[in-house]
């Protein structure tokens, strides 16, 4: 089956645009959604990777249909393959893996896409190596317990706001509020 997938980000948008697209495109059925694209949870799109069936294909008018995220999109691709099914992509032609030029091409921007974040996580593990033999640690500083009571008990007499307590202490109210929690 071709299952044609429209999203808008909006309720107010028009997806007239996408359905024709895919009318064209001889989708045997066309699901819309309306929800924006950086929501990984979309229940249209889910239910549809659900449902997939071996040889089924998903066709999108154009990628940021499908997702806004390259991680994002490289999970979605990759749930559709191991369904068996496929996907096309009506304005990237380098996205059909309906193909085996299409799997080439998505294999290798995939490809790509993987070895930036393996050369980012290898240059952060790097820095905090060079920093540690520094002798600096990661992670935040730790707040001095003293300001902390004199920010709790200043706020406990009620006599000054949150924003007063801050410039006078240096303890935000976010701190403030997570040490009453603690302390209750």
């Amino acid at each position: 089956m071709i299952i044609g997938y429209a999203r808008v980000s909006k309720e107010e948008q028009n997806l007239d645009r996408q359905v024709d697209e895919l009318n064209q495109a001889g989708c045997n059925k066309i699901v819309t959604e309306k929800l924006s694209g950086v929501v990984y949870d979309r229940p249209v799109l889910q239910t549809v990777l659900e449902v997939l069936e071996a040889g089924d294909v998903i066709v999108v008018s154009e990628l940021t249909r499908l997702s806004r995220s390259t991680k994002d999109l490289f999970d979605i691709v990759d749930r559709i393959g191991k369904s068996g099914a496929s996907i096309k992509s009506l304005k990237e032609p380098w996205l059909d893996t309906t193909t085996p030029t299409g799997q080439l091409m998505f294999t290798l921007i995939a490809g790509v896409a993987q070895f930036e974040r393996d050369i980012i996580s290898q240059r952060t593990k790097e820095g905090l190596r060079s920093a540690k033999a520094r002798g600096r640690l990661g992670g935040r500083p730790c707040i001095d317990k003293d300001k902390i009571k004199e920010a709790l008990a200043l706020y406990k007499s009620n006599q000054f706001t949150l924003s007063e307590i801050k410039k006078m202490t240096g303890i935000s109210h976010t701190t403030i509020y997570r040490y009453l929690k603690i302390n209750l």
